[in-house]
């Protein structure tokens, strides 16, 4: 007997529009002008008892059979589209969908996927989802898609950053944690598959247009944000929908940074700590004052760097929808789409910095306790040893545009054989290139300057001046002027990223139907993708050192309003204890700027003149690099089917060809300015280019199986891979840290990096227990290989002049890893209205590097969100709590052992929506309601520091839509 006699589909079993108690009005022709309405009624019916008026609304419209076609709007309804998704899926899958055309669950896509089990985000500044981790794997091991092409990133690597691409523009996601050959290669943690409406989805015309207004707690103005989606059907034929999306916020983030502040004494006598040389910068940190390393004073950790501010951030969205699709006949269709975003997204961050960094007979009064050294006091008359606290701008200008537009054709050439092709191209880029800045001006009064660490983010620090002011105090009451500074450190920096990616497919379905052979699937596809990055920045030429040291001018004889604010902002790290100013300065430095072009031409203490020209910034080609991958893959899959069970079995086989070019230059000179300030010279710069190629089968197998009409158990083993992200296969490097006395060589990555590979086994139980209710468990586990982390290397000779030794940090492919896991997922709606969802993943790896086993860098060992829901009438409430537990983020960062974490977090949000008519509907959302913040520390399981602090703060939006 043929499979297809005795098999019932996936949409078979669990798509029906009529429950099995409902008589099929086939059986009786002669009943069908009876039972025609009565079914439609009763599908009205329950579908009012489902969703009730206003929050979750239905709407009836005809089909070409005259059945009457229920649509249900709301939240309940998009989380029965998502659970359909999940049931009807061949592989492991969760998926979220918006809530009715045009509205999307959250305000960022990251956001809602982090409601998803095993998926957990990253946030930047004002607390917004940008990058999505899938099942502890970090961004590098996934990949997104839009309608299942890729999509070009703004990033130095691969990773998507989803705060480019406003949530108006999709109407689901697909996060895929197992594989199938049919799906594109790239991706060991997941795949995470955007997907844009089809106007067909609801006929007719219709159209949404929101207007939201948002408040941040810690922000002085408002937010807005003005959303239309239109949609039409011209009979069955022509389909169009656009969508237009422009937003602007204005966001606070309260910052605290050791990022690289931590100074620790060589270990000399336990090559085991791989800390031979250590990484203070001026000798070894030396209490007994001897000036010999003392078996007791090996590793000893002291404070180099740490500072404080606030970030301020303007950003404004623009994004510009479409899809056109042409349906001349029943067997063919032809879908043209895309989009078009832009983000501009300056973040201008003002802070006090202060530099302690150890140097013979610039501490006193030390204290130590469990290897750090908590306590001291520099006092020193001489300028270049006494402590200057300093004022910085740092600038990220990040304006990115985003393009995707596409062809698909699907061509049902017989009722057994149907071809598509597809055609795409996609587009992101940057420009940044000398626009972000990291400009310090240095105090140049005598003082006396206490630092007592606490275990708080910022150390207790009191700075006392030789005229009697109290740094804190003076700073809060305005009696700090520009005459107390002079030019310092003048980085202005960024870069230029141009990410084009062209992509091909044709892919075959053969409709077989015998031997339990439902369909052979074959295809062939070529992505070409390249990528240039263009760093310009006043590095390479010097021109970031041309006021410091002896050619620092005062600023105070500059003018130009250059110190032009005290900011003393409102609950400003309110969350972090401790004696420190709680004011600082802010400065302008397109000011700064014009300030010292006046100087242009005046007599440079140092030799020669000041030049603003000299001191701009320029391409760097250290730091630059242009890549290119010709991809061509190809896959057989064989879709399988029979009594209760559905498998398929398939194979990818994917061929790459990398080139990569970067420029290398030598140093011929190295300036000492002052103490840890250092000016490198190059010598001409000469290309360097690396070719490389691989090619990879990747099989991989499925198998669903239906132990009941409820109860389904998944099976799913493949071999699947991830490329090394882009920015590492460039031979590129930088030696810019001997600027500030930090002799270290860091390399971008070279061609020959093999990509990651993993063999992973999935497999998951659902229990669809109930209409629109599950539970599901699901294991997992990843055996990686060739997973890329960093190489640390102290003491090296790279042919500086002087024999001065250098650190030196390259990406290599470590030995193996291994992830594997646990989800527990579970989904209830009540018929009162209420609902409840709740997951939670446990994640375990490990990786090891030359034999030594280390934790994987950026996995959670835990995720878990909870939520409530309420729907019922007009009102429509919802709450939701994700967590991510603490996680180690950098390995052997000061030494053996010593890993920063990030601790956990918690971000509540919460909804409640009225719909005043089936036309008006207003909202209020509240987000990090908890005040949730980010405070990694650095440790080695005795000694924990601070090693930075993020404060977001709640916000608060308003939102009225209305449709037609």
């Amino acid at each position: 007997m043929s499979s297809h006699l005795h098999r019932r589909s996936h949409a078979d079993r669990y798509s029906r529009l009529v429950p099995d108690s409902v008589p099929n009005p086939a059986l009786t022709p002669a009943l069908n002008p009876v039972l025609k309405p009565i079914t439609s009624a009763c599908l009205l019916a329950l579908a009012t008892l489902a969703a009730p008026a206003g929050a979750q609304e239905s709407t009836a419209t005809a089909d070409a059979d005259g059945l009457v076609q229920v649509v249900v709007t709301g939240t309940r309804a998009s989380l029965q589209q998502s659970l359909t998704l999940k049931r009807n899926s061949a592989v492991v899958q969760d998926s979220i969908s918006a809530t009715e055309l045009g509205r999307f669950p959250d305000n960022n896509v990251a956001d809602s996927l982090s409601h998803i089990t095993g998926v957990s985000i990253s946030r930047t500044a004002g607390g917004e989802g940008q990058r999505v981790s899938i099942r502890g794997l970090g961004p590098d091991y996934t990949i997104t898609t839009f309608n299942g092409r890729l999509l070009g990133t703004d990033s130095a690597g691969r990773y998507f950053a989803y705060d480019v691409l406003p949530a108006d523009v999709i109407s689901g996601a697909d996060v895929v944690k197992s594989t199938q050959a049919q799906l594109i290669e790239g991706a060991i943690g997941g795949l995470v598959n955007l997907r844009s409406a089809s106007p067909f989805e609801q006929k007719g015309q219709r159209g949404l247009l929101r207007v939201e207004a948002d408040r941040n707690q810690m922000s002085d103005l408002n937010g807005r944000k003005l959303s239309g989606t239109y949609s039409n059907t011209f009979g069955d034929k022509v389909g169009v929908l656009l969508g237009v999306v422009y937003a602007k916020r204005d966001v606070r983030t309260d910052t605290a940074g050791n990022d690289g502040g931590w100074s620790r004494n060589a270990v000399p006598s336990d090559p085991s700590q791989f800390w031979e040389f250590g990484n203070t910068w001026g000798g070894a940190i030396d209490p007994n004052g001897n000036g010999v390393l003392d078996a007791d004073e090996e590793g000893l950790v002291g404070p180099g760097q740490f500072r404080f501010g606030s970030i301020m951030e303007k950003k404004e969205r623009l994004a510009l929808s479409g899809k056109v699709e042409w349906r001349p006949t029943r067997d063919l269709k032809v879908v043209v789409d895309g989009f078009k975003t832009r983000l501009d997204s300056p973040q201008v961050g003002y802070q006090l910095s202060f530099y302690p960094l150890y140097a013979p007979g610039r501490w006193s009064s030390m204290q130590v306790a469990n290897g750090v050294v908590n306590d001291l006091t520099l006092s020193s008359d001489d300028p270049e040893l006494r402590l200057n606290p300093e004022v910085l701008n740092k600038t990220e200008f990040r304006v990115v545009d985003t393009t995707m537009v596409g062809a698909n054709a699907d061509w049902k050439i017989s009722p057994t054989f149907k071809v598509t092709g597809d055609l795409y191209e996609s587009t992101s880029k940057r420009d940044s290139g000398g626009k972000d800045t990291y400009v310090v001006l240095r105090m140049n009064q005598p003082n006396v300057t206490r630092i007592r660490l606490t275990g708080a983010a910022v150390p207790d620090v009191t700075t006392t001046f030789a005229d009697g002011r109290d740094l804190q105090s003076a700073l809060a009451q305005g009696q700090i002027n520009a005459s107390d500074f002079n030019t310092h450190f003048y980085s202005r920096t960024g870069d230029n990223i141009d990410d084009n990616i062209r992509g091909a497919n044709a892919n075959a379905e053969w409709k077989v139907d015998r031997f339990h052979v439902e369909r052979l699937k074959f295809g062939l596809g070529q992505t070409n993708r390249k990528k240039s990055r263009d760093m310009i920045n006043n590095a390479f030429n010097a021109g970031q050192d041309h006021y410091s040291g002896a050619n620092a001018i005062n600023v105070g004889t500059l003018g130009g309003n250059v110190i032009n604010q005290t900011l003393s902002p409102s609950g400003f790290l309110s969350g972090v204890s401790g004696n420190f100013p709680r004011s600082f300065l802010g400065f302008d430095v397109d000011n700064y700027a014009q300030a010292l072009k006046a100087y242009d031409g005046k007599a440079r203490p140092g030799g020669g003149v000041y030049s603003s020209t000299v001191s701009a910034p320029a391409w760097n080609p250290l730091e630059s690099y242009r890549v290119s991958e010709k991809t061509t893959a190809a896959f057989v899959q064989a879709d399988l089917a029979g009594e209760n069970w559905s498998a398929d079995v398939g194979v990818r086989l994917v061929r790459t060809k990398t080139t990569a070019q970067a420029w290398d230059a030598k140093i011929i000179d190295i300036v000492e300015n002052g103490s840890f300030n250092y000016t490198a010279v190059y010598a001409d710069p000469s290309a360097v280019r690396q070719e490389a190629s691989y090619t990879f089968g990747l099989p991989s197998f499925n198998f669903t199986y239906s132990i009941t009409d409820n109860l389904q158990l998944r099976l799913g083993a493949a071999k699947t891979m991830a490329r090394p992200s882009v920015d590492k296969l460039a031979p590129s490097s930088t030696t810019a840290s001997i600027s500030w006395g930090d002799f270290t060589q860091i390399f971008g990555g070279n061609a020959e990096l093999k990509p990651y590979s993993a063999r992973q086994a999935d497999i998951s139980l659902e229990w669809y227990y109930a209409k629109d209710s599950a539970l599901t468990f699901a294991v997992y586990q990843k055996n990686i290989r060739n997973q890329i982390t960093n190489e640390w290397l102290t003491g090296q000779d790279i042919g500086a002049p002087g024999g001065r030794l250098f650190n030196v940090q390259r990406p290599i492919n470590g030995d193996s890893a291994k992830a594997r896991g646990m989800e527990i997922g579970l989904q209830h709606l009540f018929d009162n209205g209420f609902g409840v969802r709740a997951q939670y993943t446990r994640n375990l790896s490990s990786s090891w590097v030359n034999g030594v086993e280390r934790p994987l860098e950026g996995i959670a060992p835990a995720t878990a969100s909870f939520g409530v829901l309420y729907e019922r009438g007009p009102w429509s409430m919802s709450t939701t709590a994700d967590y991510t537990d603490s996680f180690v983020t950098a390995t052997n960062v000061l030494g053996a052992g010593w890993n920063e974490t990030a601790k956990s977090m918690t971000w509540l949000t919460a909804q409640l929506a009225y719909e005043v008519n089936k036309s008006l509907r207003i909202s209020i959302e509240g987000n990090n309601l908890t005040d949730a913040e980010q405070a990694p520390r650095l440790g080695n399981g005795t000694v924990s520091l601070p090693n930075g602090y993020y404060r977001y703060g709640r916000s608060i939006t308003l939102g009225a839509s209305l449709k037609f």
